[in-house]
């Protein structure tokens, strides 16, 4: 049997969650909220490039999608896909480390 592995989608997703900046980012996104990169700058207190590079990165790992509305581009959460890479990994961490009825969970 081979070992279970993470794979490439599942693995830019963890990496764009790996970030307290990113993770901070996320939580503006907050029941459905969408935001230009300007927006999301001034709520993390980051410059526009930094913003920039950092939604790169969660639009690569899933977790973001974007919209242009004229000018500008909006950004919102991407709940489907969350909800595809948590269930991978959830796959992933029960084949590789299977929860026992009796173990303490603080341990």
């Amino acid at each position: 049997m081979s070992a279970p592995t993470v794979d490439g989608p599942t693995q830019d997703f963890l990496k764009a969650l790996a970030s307290e900046t990113r993770q901070q980012i996320m939580l503006l996104f907050a029941g459905g909220t969408q935001l230009t990169v300007g927006e999301i700058a001034d709520g993390c207190g980051l410059g526009l490039s930094t913003a920039s590079e950092h939604l790169t990165i969660l639009k690569r790992g899933g977790l973001v999608l974007s919209t242009r509305d004229g000018k500008l581009v909006r950004y919102r959460a991407n709940p489907t896909t969350i909800a595809a890479r948590l269930a991978d990994l959830q796959s992933y961490l029960a084949c590789c480390c299977p929860p026992t009825i009796d173990a303490d969970p603080e341990t």
